[in-house]
């Protein structure tokens, strides 16, 4: 129809290279993220064309934002836009008003239609079923029809067991309870050369997927209990629970947003499967325990970044391409924490992923150290460097972390006036009288913490703040020996910098070491 609308209104351009055709076959309107519209933009604003013919608007997009934006550079570079089913003459003020309020409709017709597809899924999801989609290890989906009113055939989805898969499943839930760590239960199963359905190694997110899957949890009433404490949408009562299906939970991501997070289990639908369950819910939920207590909170830090290390994840295994971590050894020494580099494949599965011999940290770090130095005192672009450095230090300075600090004392000192004010009424109940008294206490404990941080920042500030050129922090680096071995001197974050500021990239072949520096 475009093709007999362009012949029959502009007869030169049946030439055939008067005409660019752009189709996108099998993606929504729903953006503009098209391959083929991206290369008619980009052709667009090259060959300047004098007409862009559509079809339809929602064929366009369906978002008017977008809409919006392309309507207006094609006005930019003089592009007339022709819809040949609606006929808007986009010249006119009143067919360019018309044209936006049926793109609007476009996109009320789209957020309609997946709002009722959205609503359709989730009441079917209600009943059980499964719904489509890449079926979890240990289970396959299988069509199953049923006659309804009137002779009807319905046919619905549903998982069917693989015995072998979930034999592996088993095995996952078990070293799991057993290590209590993703990470283990990832080399046992690479040391038993168990792998996952596309014939990889699972990987630490699939695995710990596996784990938080409510498809293998049993529908008992230790699984009712647990989904009724996170306060699930739960479609089932306590004395459907026969032990004898499995579980399915739906809107359990949020796929409006990048990557799809998982939503939290409050948003969960869960109701009874189909099929048959796998693992007990006290089991399940003991699970889910394990894995709760294992995210790092506040008071409970990630071990990522650590205290001791200097060239965590900066030296490379040459055996196998991965970056070798600092992993702490479980003794103490005089000088401090004992630790070695370890390659990251061979953390994940131990030597028969990579059999790359470990290095000792410290005197890793020393032999880095003594190397550097020694460049030190050869190079004259070591100052481009340190200028960097300098630029860097003020920079941090400039953010003043220490003014964050005083309005956090003032907030809690505010806090803790209100409480002595509160408690200065009469008639308080002791009960009243007992919670303030404790509040108040732990806003004295918080303001004292704040307070030391604050002076220790500040003390730093002054130390940096005696070194304000480049040559004079050039002159201390020269010894490097003297102010990595001293103690007090910098501490290991600063080391750590200046370490990382001036070398590129560290390569171990299991034999020899090198040490590529950054200054060019």
């Amino acid at each position: 129809m475009c093709r007999q609308y362009i012949i029959s209104k502009f007869p030169e351009s049946v030439s055939g290279s008067g005409i660019a055709v752009y189709e996108d076959e099998g993606f929504s309107a729903k953006n503009t993220d098209r391959p083929r519209f991206r290369q008619m933009l980009a052709d667009m604003r090259t060959c300047r064309p004098d007409y862009l013919v559509c079809y339809r608007l929602d064929r366009i997009s369906r978002n008017v934002s977008d809409f919006s934006a392309l309507i207006e550079e094609l006005n930019e570079r003089g592009i007339s836009f022709v819809c040949i089913k609606e006929e808007f003459d986009t010249s006119k003020p009143m067919g360019k008003a018309m044209m936006y309020i049926a793109s609007v409709f476009a996109q009320l017709e789209r957020e309609t239609i997946a709002e009722r597809v959205r609503d359709n899924m989730l009441m079917l999801a209600r009943t059980g079923r499964w719904l489509g989609g890449t079926a979890p290890l240990g289970y396959g989906s299988e069509k199953i029809s049923e006659i309804i009113i009137d002779g009807r055939i319905r046919t619905a989805c549903r998982l069917k067991e693989i015995p072998a898969e979930l034999e592996t499943v088993n095995t996952i839930f078990d070293k799991f309870i057993e290590l209590q760590s993703v990470s283990g239960v990832s080399k046992y199963l690479i040391s038993m050369d168990i792998r996952s359905r596309s014939g990889k190694f699972f990987s630490l997110p699939g695995i710990k997927e596996i784990l938080q899957n409510p498809a293998y949890c049993t529908a008992d009433r230790d699984a009712f209990m647990y989904f009724s404490s996170v306060n699930s949408d739960i479609c089932f009562d306590e004395k459907d629970c026969s032990g004898r299906f499995g579980l399915l939970a739906y809107n359990k991501r949020d796929y409006k947003k990048k990557n799809a997070p998982r939503r939290p289990a409050e948003q969960w639908i869960v109701a009874i499967g189909k099929h048959s369950g796998l693992i007990s819910g006290r089991r399940w939920s003991a699970v889910q325990k394990i894995i709760e207590d294992n995210i790092p909170t506040g008071k409970k830090p990630a071990k990522m970044h650590n205290d001791y290390s200097l060239l965590s994840g900066l030296i490379v295994c040459e055996k196998c391409g991965s970056r070798m971590f600092a992993k702490p050894r479980s003794v103490l020494s005089s000088n401090g924490r004992l630790y070695d580099y370890i390659c990251g494949s061979k953390l994940k599965g131990g030597t028969k992923l990579c059999s790359c011999p470990n290095l000792t940290g410290m005197q890793t770090d020393e032999l880095v150290c003594r190397s550097i130095s020694g460049y030190l005192k050869e190079s004259p672009r070591i100052l481009v460097l340190l200028e960097k450095l300098v630029r860097d230090i003020r920079s941090a300075e400039n953010e003043n972390p220490s003014e964050a600090i005083e309005a956090a004392i003032k907030k809690l000192s505010d806090e803790a006036d209100n409480l002595i004010c509160a408690l200065s009424h009469g008639d308080l109940s002791p009960a009243f009288v007992q919670k303030v008294n404790a509040r108040i206490a732990e806003i004295d404990s918080e303001i004292k913490k704040l307070e030391c941080k604050k002076s220790g920042l500040e003390a730093e500030a002054d130390r940096f703040g005696q070194t304000d050129t480049a040559e004079i922090i050039a002159e201390e680096l020269f010894d490097m020996k003297k102010i990595f071995s001293e103690p007090g001197v910098l501490s290991v974050y600063e080391k750590r910098s200046i370490v990382r500021l001036l070398v590129k990239r560290i390569y171990w072949d299991g034999e020899n070491m090198r040490i590529c520096i950054g200054v060019k």
